[in-house]
């Protein structure tokens, strides 16, 4: 079968992914699992053949570097391909997008989410685990905005994967590697640029952070993704890029321009498909001091009390979903326990904790 043939199968079969490595039966994701397409395993011979048809021309860069991005239509979908060298044989990882860009009231978001496309200035997150729908609740925010107001938006996208038609706003969307170096330097020129709106498709490294801040402080409406779990978390992964002397200055940046954070995992839904669960933090005075003051621990306590602005924790989403017979308890408590173990990973010791430690001598 030929790639094509493998794409039009998934799309028949509700696919979200299809994963061709070599020694395996080719494989798909439905609904979050992976599934068998056949039962020949592929051969070498074949990933390379799959490798050269999706790279075209890059084929020799792919083979330079053991790994190519790119993003293509294929059998009528538009598709995010990674190619990758795997023990010194081609492997392909195919995402199917949605064939349009769907409305933000398609998706499932929280009533906050549709403020979004209204903001004029600010830093907004989207983030999550990968698969976990960023790109294309980005993707129906701009689009509402490129609907209905005349502004200019920039996006610089590792690969872009949804294409925008401009309606009211000027477009224009920049890949990564393609069009421009990096997304620091795409992000460095667009400042020049005159963009109204940016979307920076990953939030990674200090420059990138720091040029995105710039960026939103100077009146552009910038969107960024970060793979966190939650609004705490989102803020002290940007914080933690940078050393130490330079901290505060970012807490207080980050405090002044972010506009809200926006954190979603997609989960089975009970009877098949899946289903959206968002967290969604936006600021106001207290959380903004709390940012400030470096005390983002306190950040849950402040979402907690702030349901009257549209924000909601996580667990509270996952609660309601459980209780309208959305997910099972199996799925519900398996996200809890995903939420506590992220949350954990990053917490310092107890004081308990530290006084147990081997070593440890009492002050007095």
């Amino acid at each position: 079968m030929t790639v094509e043939q493998y794409i039009t199968q998934a799309l028949r079969d509700g696919a979200s992914d299809v994963h061709l490595v070599r020694g395996l039966t080719p494989r798909c994701r439905i609904d979050g699992s992976i599934r068998e397409m056949g039962d020949v395993p592929l051969t070498e011979e074949e990933c390379l053949e799959f490798a050269k048809e999706l790279a075209g021309s890059e084929i020799r860069q792919a083979e330079a570097v053991g790994e190519l991005d790119l993003a293509e239509t294929i059998a009528g979908v538009r598709c995010r391909v990674n190619l990758f060298r795997q023990q010194a044989a081609w492997s392909a990882a195919i995402r199917l997008l949605n064939d349009h860009i769907p409305a933000l009231s398609e998706l499932g978001l929280p009533k906050a989410a549709a403020e979004f496309p209204g903001y004029s200035q600010g830093l907004v997150l989207i983030t999550g685990e990968t698969g976990s729908g960023k790109s294309t609740t980005l993707a129906a925010i701009l689009n509402q905005i490129n609907r209905t107001e005349a502004k200019h938006i920039l996006t610089l996208e590792d690969p872009i994967e949804y294409v925008y038609t401009p309606v009211r706003c000027v477009v224009n969307q920049r890949e990564i590697g393609r069009d421009t170096q990096s997304f620091a330097s795409g992000l460095r020129a667009a400042l020049r640029e005159d963009p109204d709106v940016i979307l920076v498709g990953e939030m990674r490294d200090l420059e990138t952070i720091e040029t995105a801040l710039t960026a939103a402080e100077t009146g552009h409406l910038v969107f960024g993704t970060v793979h966190t779990n939650s609004a705490a978390d989102s803020i002290d992964r940007i914080v933690d890029v940078f050393p130490a002397q330079r901290q505060q200055q970012i807490r207080l940046q980050l405090s002044m321009t972010l506009k809200a954070v926006l954190s979603q995992q997609l989960l089975p839904r009970v009877g098949g498909g899946r289903v959206l669960a968002c967290e969604v933090m936006k600021t106001d005075g207290a959380i903004r001091n709390l940012i400030r003051e470096g005390k983002t621990p306190q950040i849950v306590n402040s979402i907690q009390t702030t349901g009257n602005i549209g924000n909601i924790l996580m667990d509270k989403a996952l609660q309601a979903l459980l209780s309208a017979g959305t997910i099972s308890r199996e799925t519900y408590e398996g996200a809890r326990r995903d939420q506590s173990q992220a949350a954990g990973a990053k917490a310092p010791p107890s004081p308990v904790d530290t006084m147990r430690a081997p070593g440890f001598k009492r002050p007095f």
